[in-house]
């Protein structure tokens, strides 16, 4: 009766199916095995800057309650990994290789290896850059809470250790590796008789994030900044850039 109206909705159905085959392959591709729930990673995927219209009681549907439950999963799955992996490390040793694993600079990286960053949905319009920092990161432990609730912990373990740990993360690198460039520096200015500090000189807030930004002090004068989602990561990463400088090991 509508042959117009009929041949718009059949593109927009064609259109609209054509995306969710290509995000099954993506998910299937990443994880393993079919979702068997789409929505749930659809909603996984779905940043704040592109959440939809706020409800009745104003909350915006995005993957922020995903990336808490997924923050919570990964956590614990890559505790239990270590405690059985290294069963004679005391818990400060477990501790400090968890961070290194699951810090955010290391799950950007991670959400970016696995093709998360291909599927995200955001509104590039909106963009803010303290929450755009953490984009990736975030949508892969919103991805974590997908499939947890999609398979089940212990499916979800699987995927997580197989898909996400094993290939991608070199522990015995890990442990070897002094990620503490504060401690670097530190022990540069005492071998050079230089007077070192640390100020945190600005800090940024959004309705999500907080990000403090960091600046090394030699010899009273600026040398190299950093920032970071607290004044400890920011430090580390001011100290980090001043070990570039310094061509420190």
């Amino acid at each position: 009766m509508f042959p117009i109206f009929d041949r718009v909705l059949s593109r927009f159905i064609s259109k609209s199916s054509d995306r969710e085959k290509r995000l099954r392959r993506a998910i299937r591709q990443i994880t393993g095995s079919k979702p068997s729930n789409l929505s749930t990673y659809q909603l996984a995927l779905l940043h704040t800057s592109a959440a939809k219209g706020a409800d009745a009681d104003g909350f915006r549907e995005s993957n922020e309650r995903l990336e808490y439950l997924g923050d919570a999963i990964l956590g614990a799955v890559i505790a239990e990994f270590l405690f059985k992996k290294f069963p004679y490390k005391d818990e400060g040793f477990l501790t400090e290789i968890r961070s290194r694993i699951v810090n955010r600079e290391s799950l950007n990286t991670l959400s970016r290896k696995i093709g998360l960053n291909k599927i995200i949905e955001f509104d590039d319009n909106r963009r803010n850059a303290l929450a755009f920092q953490s984009m990736h990161g975030d949508a892969l432990e919103a991805f974590v809470g997908a499939v947890y609730l999609d398979k089940g912990f212990k499916r979800c373990r699987k995927f997580i250790v197989k898909q996400l740990l094993a290939p991608h993360f070199d522990l015995e690198k890990i442990v070897l590796t002094n990620p503490n460039f504060k401690s670097r520096v530190i022990e540069w200015a005492q071998r050079e008789s230089k007077a070192l500090r640390f100020n945190i000189v600005e800090e940024k807030t959004s309705r999500n994030h907080r990000e403090f930004i960091a600046q090394v002090m030699v010899d009273n004068q600026p040398f190299s900044t950093g920032s970071g989602y607290s004044k400890k990561k920011a430090e580390q990463a001011a100290a980090e850039k001043a070990c570039e400088l310094l061509k420190l090991k």
